[in-house]
This record gives structure tokens, sequence and C-alpha cells, in this order.
């Protein structure tokens, strides 16, 4: 049954007499189908208030009194009554910042505190007074379930007619309606949008050539991506577009044939769950950013980058919020890869020691940790760190992760990979340089810096209007000062760390 996870918690919430219940959320078309839900199973009246209208009784849709548009005004006559019922207060908490306005909402929920009498506060995003977040509790309206979608893919399908007339000139109508097997196609790719937003791409499917089908799963997922860069805290990168090479890591890519057979028919029947990631750490710019988007190329799935650093917000409870919507997110595009940037950062907030961020950093912590055991979507997790010293031992330890691979500076047999890939990405033939002479003289250097050399060297042929030469990427990278050479005490400690522990991915 749609919203049935949520019924439950919020019927459990008003039978304890909880009198102050936080959903933020825009979908209020959501929040009405739970409220009168719940309303008709607790055999309760369903009132609304909105400053445009005032309160008004659901099933009746007239106002109560004009004199209760006024967030003041509307809550002093709730303190009043002695009615059992719900009321939904929307977009109430900016009016909150107004003390006369908190104090008489406390005051309230004392008084329903002692009924099953509550008060639902919706809106995007709700901030509230310290003293009113402590009374509050917030349930989580969850992205729409398939059942959901489907519910609104029927309604939307019935609402437009089972014909429709189709907009290219000079051609017949075609049935709307999907098959079974495009519905299930269908319904999979609107997962993870809000029910507004598969609503409007799902029209628009079927308004721009009279019928649905499988072939609209494309734009559906466009729209999808777009939801992504909107939310700020992922970014996709298509199959399409992704062609990155990756030279060396020769353990790492025997590893990753072996686990690509997890995803298989064959390995479900034998009830192997698919591999759940991988962790990468090591010295920086050695590829590890690189592997991510190489392993997604290998396996033809998309990738979905998750920076740690972006999670965190300053008011309390956001982070974990943004955490669950980057899962969610994920979770609705499997198979997909999740890489995780700088896991780090995520692990120990703001690189402290975690107690000065009010347990924020172990809550986050204990949330991943919860969800990589337990998660049943097809996400493949790739999680990139470069300080080890940072970083829980739990989450080191192994069964965690399907392995911990160590990215150390690349030896000769992979500078030489690397310098063939760059050179080549900028139209240059390495037949034409003495590779065994560059390999020798950028010893120490990393992968991202050998290509900086071939950036900066390519800059200085087109400055002085000569080819680029053996010389000029020699003499680049006699003036480069390594990383290897800046940091080797960090490196050094780092190898130390890593030995005996992980495995080297050469």
């Amino acid at each position: 049954m749609a919203l049935s996870t949520s019924v439950h918690d919020l019927r459990t919430l008003i039978r304890s007499c909880h009198p102050l219940i936080v959903i933020e959320t825009v979908e209020e078309e959501r929040v009405l189908a739970l409220l009168q839900s719940v309303a008709a199973q607790e055999r309760m009246p369903l009132f609304e208030w909105s400053m445009t209208r005032g309160l008004t009784r659901q099933d009746e849709g007239q106002s109560i009194s004009k004199m209760t548009a006024a967030p003041l005004a509307v809550l002093q006559h709730l303190n009043g009554l002695t009615v059992e019922a719900l009321f939904w207060l929307k977009d109430l908490a900016p009016h909150l910042q107004d003390a006369a306005v908190a104090r008489q909402l406390r005051e309230v929920s004392h008084h329903f505190g002692r009924s099953r009498t509550t008060c639902v506060l919706t809106g995007h995003p709700i901030v509230l007074p310290s003293d009113i977040e402590q009374i509050a509790v917030r349930l989580d309206l969850q992205l729409p379930n398939r059942n959901e979608l489907h519910s609104m893919l029927q309604s939307v399908l019935q609402s437009l007619g089972t014909r429709t007339s189709p907009r290219r000139p000079g051609s017949t109508p075609t049935q709307a309606s999907p098959s079974t097997q495009e519905s299930d196609g269908i319904l999979r790719a609107l997962q993870g949008l809000t029910l507004h937003q598969a609503r409007q791409v799902i029209t628009q499917c079927i308004v721009e050539d009279g019928r649905l089908s499988a072939d609209d799963v494309q734009t559906i997922l466009k729209r999808k991506v777009q939801a992504i860069k909107d939310g700020g805290l992922l970014e996709y990168y298509p199959l399409e577009d992704n062609r990155f090479e990756l030279g060396g890591f020769v353990n790492l890519k025997a590893w990753l044939e072996r686990a690509k057979v997890g995803f298989t028919a064959e390995a479900k029947a034998l009830n192997l769950t698919p591999p759940r990631g991988i962790m990468l750490v090591g010295v920086p710019g050695c590829g590890k950013s690189l592997a991510a988007k190489a392993i997604a190329r290998e396996w033809q799935l998309p990738l979905l980058k998750l920076d740690a650093g972006r999670l965190f917000d300053k008011f309390v409870g956001e982070s974990e919020k943004n955490f669950r919507k980057a899962i969610e997110m994920a979770e609705s595009l499997s198979p997909i890869v999740l890489w995780i940037d700088e896991i780090e950062k995520a692990m120990v907030a703001g690189g402290g020691s975690g107690d000065a961020d009010a347990g924020l950093s172990r809550r986050l912590f204990g949330a991943f940790l919860t969800w990589l055991q337990e998660k049943k979507q097809e996400v493949f997790v790739v999680a990139t760190a470069n300080n080890l010293a940072s970083l829980p031992p739990e989450l080191l330890r192994k069964g965690r992760f399907d392995e911990i691979f160590f990215v150390d500076l690349p030896d000769d047999h992979e500078r030489t990979a690397i310098w063939k890939i760059h050179l080549a990405l900028r139209k240059q033939d390495s037949a034409g340089f003495d590779l065994e002479k560059i390999v020798s003289a950028s010893d120490g250097f990393s992968g991202s810096e050998i290509e900086q050399a071939v950036v900066a060297a390519l800059y200085r042929a087109l400055h002085y209007k000569t080819p680029l030469t053996t010389d000029l990427l020699i003499q680049e990278l006699s003036g480069t000062v390594p990383l290897s050479v800046t940091r080797h005490e960090d490196i050094d400690q780092l190898r130390t760390m890593a030995q005996g522990r992980f495995v080297n991915v050469r």
C-alpha cells in the first residue's frame, strides 16, 4: 500500500500523544493523502491552515473564521479547543521567529500534549527555534515508492485519456498506455523523483507524441539527472561520456574482472550478493579518482559522485538528511557506481576529532556503515581517501568493504602508460618522444603531476611556436618539485600504515 510506512509511523506518534510533528517537504499532495488516511483510520477530523485561507475543515473546505489567517490568531484559536483532531499548519515555521508566535505554539503543544490532538507543520526548509525543536518530532516523508508512482501513472493516463492526439502533423493517434513490460522500465526510471516531478515528466512524454513507451525512459532519466544537479549534493557522469583510461593498476583490474561476476544471474542463483564496494587509499594525485571513473567505464555503468564535504550543513539534522537524500538517489539509479570522494571528510567533520561537531561525524559514520552492510540495491561504492589517520579503525577492518587497495606513486611501467595516455589526449604521438628518458626524469612524480607537465610543456611550445619535444617536457619536469619531495615524510607514513594491511593496486 502506498505511504503505508509513513501512515503507520504517524499513527504511532499521534496515539502516543506527540502534539507537534514536523514533515519537511514541498509535496503537499502527498502530505494530504497521508493525513487523510491517518484521520480516517483514527476517526479524527482534519483541519488545514494557511495564511491565504485561514483555518478550514478539510472535508468542508470553508473557512472556520476569517480571523484565523494570521499565525498568532490561529494558534490562539487552537489553544482553546478541546476536540481531538489533526491540524495541518502550512508554512508556519518562518513565522516562529516572532517571539509571540513561538510562545503561543509552545502553549498549544502543552495543551495538546494531554490528548491525541496533533499539529503537523510542513514546508521546506523548516528551521525551528531550539526550544520548539526540542518538543517537536520530525517525520521523514520518503521519496515515493513504486506503488505511489504506479498510482500516479495510472491517474495521469486516465486523465489524459486512453488515446491522445499526437502533435506531429499527419500522424495517426496511438495508444497512450504502455505495456506491462514498458511500465516496469518506466517506473524504475521514475524512482528517485518526487511525485510532482514524476507527474510532470510523464505528462510531458505523453503530450510530446501521444503515447508512453520504453522510448521515454531516456527522457525520464534526463529529468532525473537534472534533479541531481539541482540538489547540489551529487555529480552524475553518464556512461556515454565516460572515456577515462587507467594506466597500470594491474591488481585492481584483475579484482574488478573477478568481482563483475557478482552481478550475473548465475551468482544470484547461488544466493551470492553483488560486491558492496572497495576503498582506495594512498598518495594524492596518483589515480584514485581516475580509478573510480575507470571502474564505471569497465563495468558499463553510470557514475555518481558524492563529495563528502558537501554533506555538511549549518542546520541541525541537515547533514544526515543530505546523506539520506544522496543514498536514496543513488539507489534509485541502480545499478550504478557511487564514488564517495575524500570519505575521511564525512567521517570526521571538518577534519577535527568529531567531538566539536556535536556527534555529527559519528552519526554519519554509523549511518554509512549500516547502509553499506544492509543495502539491497546494486550500488557499488568506491570510496577514496588521502588521510588514513582521520579514518575510524572500524571502517578499515576486513569485511566493511570487499577490498581495500593502496595507491602508491607510479612505477616505471605505469609512468610509461601515463605518459602515453596524456600525450595521446593532446594529439601527440608518443613514438616521437624519448619515452625512456622522460619516464626516468619523472621518477617520483604522481599521475596528476605528469599530466600537468604535459599541459605546461604544450603551452610553452605554443608560446615558442615550436612542436612539443622531449627536451621541453624534461625542462618542465626539472622545474617542478613533486609531492614526493615536498611531503616525503607524509608519504613514508602512508606506506608504513598500508604495509601488510591493504592490497597494492599494482
